[in-house]
C-alpha cells in the first residue's frame, strides 16, 4: 500500500473513529426532548433529574468533542492528499517551536500523534532495532524528532515535520525548517534548498536530518544532500549504498521517488550536461 497511503489512512481512520464514537453517544442518550423537558421544570427537580442533567451534559461535552476531533482529522486528511496547509499549524520557521494555540485547535490531531511517536520511539530504543538517529556517513545523521538525546552540537539541523517541536535548536550553529506532512516529500525545489543547506552547515559540525522517526521524509533529503556532497552520483546510490545499510527502517514511497528523480533531473543531470 505504501507509507503514504498508510498515513493518510490514519487520519482517516481517526476521524472516522472519532464520528462512529459521536454517533454511539448521541444514540446512547436521552433525546433532546427529554432533556428539554427535564430542564424546563427546574423548580420541581429531584435528585434523580439532577444526576441525569448532569449526565446528560457529560455526554454532550464528550459528543462534541468527538465531533470536532472528526472534523479536524478529516481536514488534515484532505490537506494531506492535496499537499498544502502544511503552515496551518503555526510551526515557527526561526525557532521551529509550534505554538500553545496549535494544542489547543489541533488537539485531535497532536495528541495522537505525540503519543504515539512516543510510544514507537521508546520501544524502538529499548529493543534497540531503532535508535533515535543513526551516523550514516561519518558527519551525516538521519534521525526522528527524539534526536535531541544524543546530546550533540550539530553545525546543522534540517528538520521535516510539521507536527513536532524541534528540540535541538539550542544545540546547533543552522536550522532549517520544510515543514511536511507525514509521509509527504519535500518539492524538488525543496530538496535542493536543503541539500544546498546541508552542504554548507558540514563545514561547522555534523549535520542532522529528522522528521519523526527517521524514516521517510529525512531519508528524502538525505539521499539529495548525499549525492550534492559528492558522495554519491545519483540519489538511488545514496539510499542504497549509503542510507539502507547503516538504517534499516528507512524507505520511500513513490511520492519521495519522484520527488527525488525530478530534483535529480533539474539540479544534477541538467548541470552535468551544460
Amino acid at each position: 500500500m505504501g507509507t503514504v497511503h498508510g498515513v493518510y489512512l490514519k487520519y482517516v481512520g481517526l476521524s472516522a473513529l472519532s464520528y462512529a464514537g459521536y454517533s454511539f453517544v448521541i444514540a446512547s442518550g436521552e433525546s433532546k426532548e427529554r432533556f428539554h423537558s427535564v430542564l424546563g421544570q427546574h423548580s420541581s427537580l429531584n435528585q434523580a433529574d439532577v444526576h441525569g442533567i448532569r449526565i446528560s451534559w457529560l455526554r454532550l461535552c464528550l459528543a462534541s468533542l468527538l465531533k470536532y476531533s472528526s472534523i479536524v482529522n478529516g481536514g488534515i486528511a484532505v490537506l494531506f492528499k492535496l499537499k498544502r496547509g502544511m503552515h496551518l499549524l503555526g510551526k515557527d520557521p526561526t525557532s521551529g517551536q509550534l505554538p500553545r494555540w496549535s494544542y489547543v485547535v489541533f488537539f485531535p490531531f497532536h495528541l495522537p500523534n505525540i503519543m504515539y511517536t512516543f510510544m514507537h520511539t521508546k520501544v524502538g530504543a529499548r529493543k534497540g532495532t531503532v535508535p533515535v538517529a543513526s551516523e550514516i556517513i561519518p558527519g551525516w545523521w538521519i534521525g526522528g524528532c527524539y534526536s535531541n538525546e544524543l546530546g550533540k552540537n550539530w553545525g546543522g539541523v534540517i528538520d521535516l515535520t510539521v507536527e513536532f517541536p524541534e528540540k535541538c535548536i539550542e544545540s546547533t550553529d543552522d536550522y532549517l525548517l520544510i515543514p511536511s506532512w507525514d509521509g509527504v516529500p519535500a518539492t524538488p525545489v525543496e530538496l535542493e534548498k536543503a541539500a544546498v543547506f546541508a552542504v554548507q552547515a558540514r563545514k561547522k559540525g555534523d549535520v542532522l536530518i529528522h522528521c519523526a522517526h527517521g524514516r521517510g521524509r529525512s531519508t528524502t533529503v538525505m539521499c539529495a544532500a548525499l549525492v550534492k556532497a559528492g558522495y554519491f552520483n545519483t540519489w538511488q546510490e545514496a539510499f542504497e549504498q549509503g542510507i539502507k545499510p547503516k538504517r534499516a527502517v528507512c524507505k520511500l514511497n513513490s511520492s519521495m521517488k519522484k520527488a527525488l528523480t525530478i530534483w535529480q533531473q533539474n539540479f544534477i543531470d541538467a548541470k552535468k550536461s551544460l
